[in-house]
């Protein structure tokens, strides 16, 4: 979690240290990435970088979730309370859709091939109905299959759209 001292920066100067890190981890996986490269690219002293993350682990964090707060912005999520397939299918190719040339890219492609599994696993929220918990969990699995092998993107949802259809049933 960045420090509030990263939050309070002014915006240019935060943008110019997000965007170091977007440069970073877009071509570099997390065991590979550099403290030097970031400061140079930001124009900001180690020790800045150092007070305003705890480590590369949490810049890298910091970023992946501003990533997906983005990416998620202009996505449908309310829930009507009752199981809507037909809502997760487009939720998921909204998704895919926004993600396919955008500046994040290269980051979500790296992210899925070499950084998950250097990350703590994300908490599922378990209060919701299995169909959710489903559907949701497909959704996420179908996301990673098509950034990782975007050739198969129509039958992955295709075949996730059956998967939902089974769920509903």
């Amino acid at each position: 979690m960045p420090s509030t001292t990263f939050e309070n920066l002014n915006p240019e100067k935060k943008d110019r240290v997000m965007t170091a890190l977007l440069t970073e981890f877009s071509n570099h996986g997390l065991a590979d990435a550099q403290v030097a490269r970031i400061v140079t690219a930001a124009g900001i002293a180690r020790g800045a970088f150092y007070k305003y993350f705890d480590d590369l682990t949490d810049a890298y964090q910091t970023l992946y979730h501003s990533a997906m707060a983005a990416i998620h912005r202009d996505v449908e999520t309310a829930s009507t309370g009752t199981f809507a397939p037909q809502t997760y299918y487009d939720a998921v190719v909204a998704f895919v859709d926004h993600f396919t040339d955008s500046e994040y890219d290269q980051l979500i492609q790296r992210h899925y091939r070499e950084n998950e599994s250097l990350l703590p696993e994300m908490p599922v929220p378990v209060q919701l109905p299995a169909a959710d918990w489903s559907a949701m969990i497909l959704s996420h699995a179908t996301i990673k299959e098509i950034m990782l092998r975007p050739a198969n993107r129509d039958a992955t949802l295709t075949r996730f759209q059956q998967a939902l259809q089974l769920l509903a049933e």
